[in-house]
């Protein structure tokens, strides 16, 4: 008798996460949007940046830590 209560709370709290997880990947699946609005989408100002752009900004902002670093150590030395 206690093995069949285990063997149907087990189905049960599986049923149960099956269920949160079917929600959950239909939360996270991306509406499909037809090709020009996402063309649409690229002019918009408030739309994702660029990789190569982002890419060019993180390294403008290490090229200036450096300089900074090599100004401080300098002007430690001096």
């Amino acid at each position: 008798m206690r093995a069949a209560f285990s063997l149907l709370a087990l189905v049960i709290v599986a049923a149960i996460v099956l269920s949160l997880v079917k929600k959950q990947s239909a939360a996270l699946k991306p509406a499909s949007t037809p090709p020009a609005a996402a063309a649409s989408q690229a002019a918009d100002p408030g739309a994702l940046p660029q990789p190569q752009a982002v890419g060019q900004q993180v390294q403008g902002s290490l090229d200036e830590a450096a300089r900074r670093a090599a100004e401080a150590a300098s002007a430690a030395t001096n």
